[in-house]
């Protein structure tokens, strides 16, 4: 049967939907960083703490290249969520199309200049020397795999904004398990395959993340979907220069906000690295951790977003203003659990990445600092989430940028050289205070519902 257009978040219980909507989202979120904890688990117990911090450097370098997608995609998102919620198929489908190209092209340039400039790049992060062969190998592997991620996040993100979140999960357990069942085969031989250490888990991670790729396009046009595109759509799979003004204009500042974000987070790791590789494997342990707190945050965030956009699409205010604030109740209920948790299991819990009794020690006083901050992290993610959907971005990007640029890196730096690690880690919830505090006064006070994604904006037109 073929999938119709369906504008249901405009429609119903709002709580019921938000977390209906959520759950493929968290637990989507769960397998990726529980992916991703196994593979640490594999590499930092086996291969050692140089090889762990070699993953902990790359790994950031992999969510700046994500950061620099992500924009355009979410971008995509709100316009897919408003024409949906508008009930317009045409512009969807022209969303598609351009965004697709957009991807496309993107992906390929950015893999060739990170396969060649990947040793580079590790040394303006100032990776530690004993991790940098290590870093290079994977890092590379990696480059190579990352049109097939760009691809399954693009695809993932239009689907969101349709209002299905379900389905990408259904593949993202494909590539999950894959990735997890491979990590060990190539990293330690079997048979014919040859032992490739820490690239035989980049080498798993692309394989993974190609087949369920490829299986989910496969699906997408076995179940004849409404955004695919089929022959007589070819004429929307061309750069349109409307949508291209909107995606441009729109989601350069939401990848620049992510670009904020990873960069700040290099540029903290990279102040980590100075202190060694036992640091850097303790910070890196923390932030596998803290990668798990912060998932109802993205979770909720990204429901907001989509029910927000398909009601700014149809003009019905008063649910977006509900949203937002069953997104924060929801939010705070989840994190504050899961900071809970792993407060009661702190040393347990780092002890499945660190050996080194002195790691475990440095982890645990960075998740004692920490952890508690990322509550107030998802009340921020909530609010901008909203916010974005209408197509308000300059002030959110001014907010991200304000927090970590202008306060936790300048405390970070400045401050470790009298305080040592400590000033780092405490870094972490002043920032995330003050990005609250002005992410609340502008969705308050801020004129953010004036806000257009198109030249014709179809929820402006309701009100």
């Amino acid at each position: 049967m073929a999938y119709q257009m369906d504008a249901s978040l405009t429609e119903g219980p709002i709580g019921k939907k938000l977390v209906l909507f959520a759950l493929p989202l968290l637990m989507g979120n769960v397998l990726q960083s529980l992916n991703g904890t196994i593979n640490a688990i594999w590499v930092g117990s086996y291969l050692g703490e140089s090889a762990f911090a070699a993953t902990s450097n790359a790994n950031n370098i992999m969510f700046f290249l994500l950061s620099l997608v992500f924009g355009i995609g979410m971008a995509s998102t709100i316009l897919i969520g408003q024409s949906v919620g508008a009930k317009d198929e045409v512009q969807a489908k022209r969303v598609v199309g351009t965004s697709a190209l957009f991807f496309l092209a993107l992906s390929l340039v950015i893999t060739a200049i990170g396969l060649f400039f990947s040793p580079a790049i590790l040394r303006g992060m100032n990776t530690p020397h004993d991790a940098m062969e290590f870093a290079t190998a994977y890092l590379r592997i990696i480059f190579i795999g990352l049109p097939f991620m760009y691809g399954y996040n693009f695809i993932m993100m239009i689907m969101r904004g349709a209002g299905d979140a379900r389905t990408p999960f259904y593949f993202l357990l494909i590539s999950t398990f894959l990735d997890i069942v491979l990590n060990p085969l190539f990293i330690f031989g079997l048979g014919p395959v040859p032992a490739l250490g820490i690239s035989g888990s980049a080498v798993a991670t692309v394989i993974a993340q190609f087949v369920s790729l490829a299986c989910l396009i496969w699906f997408l046009y076995r179940k004849k979907h409404y955004l695919r595109i089929t022959r007589e759509d070819v004429p929307y799979l061309r750069f349109d220069k409307q949508i291209i003004a909107s995606l441009v204009k729109k989601g350069i500042p939401m990848g620049l906000q992510m670009l904020i974000v990873s960069t700040s987070a290099i540029a903290v790791i990279n102040l980590v690295n100075s202190y060694g590789s036992v640091a850097t494997a303790a910070f890196g342990a923390a932030m596998q951790l803290s990668s798990y707190v912060q998932m109802p945050a993205m979770a909720i965030g990204g429901a907001v977003s989509t029910l927000a956009a398909q009601n700014v699409g149809a003009g019905k205010w008063d649910r977006v203003h509900k949203t937002t604030i069953m997104g924060i109740v929801i939010n705070f209920c989840m994190t504050g659990v899961l900071v809970a948790l792993i407060y009661l299991f702190n040393k347990q819990a780092l002890g499945l990445f660190l050996k080194d009794p002195s790691a475990v020690a440095i982890g645990m006083r960075i998740n004692f600092i920490t952890l508690w901050a990322f509550i107030l992290f998802g009340i921020t993610f909530v609010v901008s989430g909203v916010v974005r959907a209408t197509g308000a971005v300059m002030i959110p990007l001014l907010t991200t940028f304000l927090a970590l640029w202008c306060i936790r890196i300048p405390l970070s730096y400045y401050l470790s050289s009298h305080y040592g690690l400590d000033a780092v880690w405490w870094s972490f919830p002043v920032g995330f205070t003050v990005a609250i505090v002005l992410s609340i006064c502008y969705y308050v006070w801020g004129n953010w519902k004036q806000a257009k994604m198109l030249g014709s904006n179809q929820a402006q037109a309701a009100r």
